[in-house]
């Protein structure tokens, strides 16, 4: 029997973050480790409508501080009412985004300090941290064109972070390339190029070697 374990997939937006995250808990489940997918900001009630206010209208709808609160606000539900639970329950939880995304987009990309970010976490959401976190590497260039295709197609009103500029996003990739070469063995780094079943296979490689190292 596995243990439940805590997984986070993070990357720049348009890196595939939503299939990896169904593929993961797909093959957990395969091999006998069940898990559920959730998101952020998202995940609860509260936190989707949160989401809903964050994601969507103009950049300039939010002081930066405004959205760090709202960001951890639904971490803070997200932690509390599924993550921990589930968990707890032995059951594993695969979310799309999580406190890295925070990091790398309210941190690097809006210029907040890094540590006042960690600081926050800690106090507000109990420094609950993912086990194992997979980043998804992608030139932002690609990403943002995928991501924003997505949104027009599906006429979906989350695009308020894909209007800002490419310089934004490339320090968000840089952060996730950083954050992973702080602590190597809570982090994955893929290659997110390619079609959406070599990257799968790319990802659930590294997550069946951690997955051996642990036992």
């Amino acid at each position: 029997m596995h243990k439940a374990s805590f997984f986070a997939v993070e990357g720049v937006d348009g890196s595939g973050k939503s299939g990896m995250v169904a593929g993961i808990v797909a093959h957990l489940a395969d091999s006998g480790a069940p898990a559920i997918a959730t998101r952020e900001p998202g995940g609860t009630p509260q936190g989707e409508k949160i989401r809903s206010l964050l994601l969507s209208g103009a950049d300039h709808a939010w002081d930066q501080q405004s959205e760090l609160l709202m960001m951890t606000a639904a971490r803070v539900e997200h932690v509390r009412r599924i993550i921990l639970p589930t968990l707890e329950r032995g059951i594993s939880v695969v979310s799309d985004r999580y406190v890295g995304s925070t990091i790398a987009y309210q941190g690097a990309g809006r210029g907040m300090s890094e540590s006042y970010i960690r600081h926050l976490h800690k106090e507000a959401v109990g420094d609950v941290w993912p086990d194992l976190v997979v980043i998804l590497d992608l030139d932002p260039e690609i990403g943002l064109a995928r991501s924003r295709q997505r949104l027009s197609a599906g006429a979906i009103d989350e695009g308020r972070f894909e209007t800002l500029d490419l310089d934004f996003h490339r320090r968000i990739r840089q952060s996730f390339l950083d954050q992973a070469a702080k602590t190597p063995a809570r982090h994955v780094v893929i290659d997110a190029l390619g079609t959406p079943d070599e990257v799968r296979a790319r990802a659930i490689d590294a997550i069946e070697m951690w997955r051996a190292a642990r036992k």
